[in-house]
This record gives C-alpha cells, sequence and structure tokens, in this order.
C-alpha cells in the first residue's frame, strides 16, 4: 500500500487588506503597490460608519476615511494622516435657481432647507429627496459622482467646511508593508530612503575566481608543451661545446 509523502505547510502571505469610503478611488496607488512589491493587496469599499469599525476589527490593515477639514481629533488608538481635500458641492432638483451659476456662496443660500444624509438612511435616499424638491443637500464632490442623477443637478460651493480624505492605521500595528503602501499613497518612489524596501541591506555576491587553467601550477600539474617566459635557449649540437660569440668590428688578437 502506498503512503503519499506530507505536502509542505503554505507559506504565502496573507494579502495586505485596505478598506476605503466612497468617494476615494486607490486605483494609482494599488497600481504602484503591484508593480513594486509581490505580496497580494485586497481593496473594500465600506460604508463612512463601519469604516472604523472594520480597521479595529483587523478587517483591514490600513484604511482611507472621511474627516473634517478643520477640528479633527485623532483617536489614541490611530495614526492618520490627512491626504487631500475634497470640494464641496450643493445638490438641488434640476429645475432650481441654481442651474443658472457655475458656483454659489453658502450665503446665497440663505433661506433653503438642508438635508442630511445620516439621517435619512444614505446619501441615494438623500438625492431622492433632493429630487422631489423637498430639500438641498451639501456633499463631497468625489460622492455626487458617484450617486449622480438626471433630475439633480450639483454646483460648487465657497463658506461651507469641507472634508478631507486621510489615510489611518492602528498604532500597535507592526506589518512593514503597511509603513510600504502608506509611503506610496505619499508619493515616495521605490528607492526613497524612507521607505522599508530600501532600507534592507542588499546581499553581498562573493566573487568568484576562475579555475585555474590545465597544467599550471595551481592545478598541480605541469606545462603541457609551453616554454618558459624569458630569453629563449640557443640550442646546440648535443655534446657539442659552445663557441662564444665575437663582438662586431673586433678582428682577431
Amino acid at each position: 500500500m502506498s503512503q503519499e509523502s506530507p505536502q509542505p505547510a503554505s507559506t504565502a502571505r496573507l494579502p495586505l487588506k485596505i478598506a476605503y469610503v466612497p468617494g476615494v478611488t486607490p486605483g494609482k496607488w494599488i497600481s504602484r503597490w503591484t508593480e513594486r512589491q509581490g505580496r497580494t493587496l485586497t481593496p473594500e469599499q465600506v460604508e463612512e460608519d463601519q469604516i472604523l469599525a472594520v480597521l479595529r476589527r483587523r478587517e483591514a490593515d490600513l484604511v482611507f476615511l472621511r474627516i473634517p477639514e478643520e477640528g479633527y481629533e485623532r483617536p489614541a488608538d490611530l495614526h492618520a494622516i490627512p491626504l487631500y481635500r475634497e470640494q464641496p458641492v450643493v445638490a438641488a432638483p434640476k429645475d432650481h435657481p441654481l442651474s443658472a451659476f457655475d458656483e454659489v456662496e453658502l450665503a446665497d443660500l440663505a433661506g433653503e432647507s438642508f438635508l442630511e444624509a445620516a439621517e435619512l438612511g444614505s446619501t441615494a435616499m438623500a438625492l431622492e429627496i433632493v429630487a422631489s424638491g423637498a430639500g438641498l443637500m451639501i456633499l463631497p464632490m468625489s460622492v455626487a459622482r458617484i450617486h449622480s442623477r438626471r433630475d439633480v443637478l450639483t454646483r460648487p460651493v465657497h463658506g461651507v467646511d469641507g472634508s478631507r480624505i486621510a489615510v489611518a492605521w492602528l498604532q500597535d500595528t507592526e506589518d512593514p508593508d503597511v509603513d510600504e503602501f502608506i509611503g506610496i499613497v505619499r508619493g515616495r518612489t521605490a528607492n526613497s530612503s524612507r521607505q522599508p524596501s530600501s532600507q534592507q541591506e542588499p546581499v553581498k555576491k562573493v566573487r568568484k575566481s576562475p579555475p585555474p587553467a590545465a597544467g599550471s601550477k595551481a592545478s598541480g600539474g605541469k606545462s603541457a608543451g609551453k616554454p618558459a617566459r624569458g630569453k629563449p635557449v640557443r640550442q646546440g649540437r648535443p655534446g657539442a661545446a659552445r663557441t662564444p660569440r665575437r663582438k662586431p668590428g673586433k678582428g682577431r688578437g
């Protein structure tokens, strides 16, 4: 009866997991990661009210979340780096007077009724109510594009508190690939001295000497018919005395 040899345990690393809120487009960072690293990366979109819970449950190694532009207080258990500001827009019904403007100040909207997506269950539901003419809503432009509707128009609005996208990870994270990915997000090149991968010492290669030629002293053999370097030896007849050569221009004495 044949016995199967035991299979070796898998040494493959688990994927690096990132989560991001709607409106973030991490494709460019993922592409750079794939070009530089061999470890698989798994992205997942998560709703804003769940993004920190996913991180703390360690269902993601790092997350992209939305924070207030001003007055953000970082939780004590997180590292967080603000990345970029999002442009706020106001959403209104298609036939609203805002259609005559390219952008608007918040002061110009005095007297309007504003809706909050969090109070209505979701952004999609809030925009459906906006389309009915029941009120306006202010939201990030990137989110408005995701939920674009033909019966809703959007215009950039100034004079309101905006938002920023930040990258966050747990303070007790020890995975060096988290720092590697954050460096990519911050625009560091593969050769940057601040990237963990570039700080690893390269393996020194030992240069091997070529093998000695056949017949050399190092090989322990004899010369294979090649004369020794130096002045050639004048060959004469065996047993004959060697006659000294006469200098030119000298006669016999």
